[in-house]
């Protein structure tokens, strides 16, 4: 055999050894296991064929029922969902969704510079409809179904406890907390949206 085909052949052999040996190595230093449960589940609320939004149901609990048990410390757990794009200090700024401070009891789309959907000028009827708490315990059920069009892109909090406990921190960030509603009182009729 001519030494050249051996040296050729040689290297070849080597190269493939090397590229294994590389391969195994890498493989067993970098290996990472399938997680059990792939990355984070994002609800989407879907809306019915046709492209209209489906009624927002009535709260099955009243607001005042919820309230009567809710704890603002827990609230301020579940407001960290909210402060990607809200901030709640006295005088904060504006994110993608307008400063919350004081929200309760104020009127709807009335925060200082911010710029509010249609939708939502529209549901505020010129400053008339405010933020009361079964207007907020509606709208933070599912936006999308009590706001038609609002550009609120969050699925909403299912959940009684979670949301009841958000209301109990909301109202307490304020210069003067609202009063509580009546837990006896029959639930409020959700305003007609648009």
């Amino acid at each position: 055999m001519n030494p050249y085909v051996n040296m050729a052949a040689g290297a070849l052999l080597a190269t493939v050894f090397v590229m294994m040996s590389v391969s195994i190595a890498s493989e067993g230093i970098f290996h990472s296991p399938t997680p059990e449960k792939e990355g984070f589940a994002i609800v989407a609320a879907e809306e019915p064929a046709g492209g209209e939004a489906a009624e927002a149901a009535p709260a099955a609990v009243p607001v005042g029922q919820l309230l009567a048990s809710a704890d603002a410390a827990a609230g301020a757990t579940v407001f960290k969902k909210c402060q990607s794009c809200h901030s709640i200090e006295k005088g904060g700024p504006n994110k993608v969704g307008p400063d919350l401070w004081g929200v309760v009891d104020r009127p709807v789309a009335s925060h200082e510079g911010f710029a509010y959907s249609a939708a939502m000028k529209d549901f505020s009827k010129g400053g008339s409809e405010h933020w009361t708490f079964d207007n907020l315990n509606h709208f933070l059920t599912a936006p999308k179904s009590f706001i038609k069009g609002t550009a609120m892109g969050f699925a909403g909090l299912k959940n009684d406890t979670e949301r009841a406990n958000l209301l109990a921190y909301l109202r307490e960030q304020s210069d003067s907390p609202a009063p509580l509603p009546d837990p006896n009182a029959a639930p409020a009729a959700p305003p007609a949206t648009n």
